[in-house]
């Protein structure tokens, strides 16, 4: 069942887009419920203004066996011109390590694929 990571609501299959604030619904098993949300249990590993950058990140760390949130702080409802706001990705705080080094390596990586071009 998908649901909206900033809304908090269930909507039916078949929904994509929460009618709320615009925001791309997730499935039920990348959504992380707010008690799960504390310190002891999570750590910010990566920011970004972007939020397709944190999903694409979200997504590959999740295929490599390390589970992983996006936390989105951007406010639909209040349009102004710019990006003030920070999207960020969480992960279980043993896997900081792991994460980290897989960002670093994803980068790396897309760096030389760069210089390639």
């Amino acid at each position: 069942m998908p649901i909206c990571p900033n809304c908090d609501y269930e909507y039916v299959d078949g929904v994509t887009i929460c009618p709320d604030c615009g925001t791309q619904l997730v499935d039920e098993k990348y959504f992380i419920k707010p008690e799960d949300w504390t310190e002891e249990n999570w750590e910010v590993v990566f920011t970004s203004a972007q939020e397709y950058e944190i999903e694409m990140l979200r997504d590959n760390l999740e295929g490599a066996g390390i589970a992983a949130a996006m936390l989105s702080q951007k406010d639909r409802n209040f349009p102004a011109p710019g990006d003030f706001s920070v999207v960020k990705l969480l992960v279980h705080k043993e896997d900081v390590q792991n994460a980290l080094n897989f960002i670093v390596q994803m980068m790396n990586q897309q760096n030389e694929e760069g210089e390639e071009e």
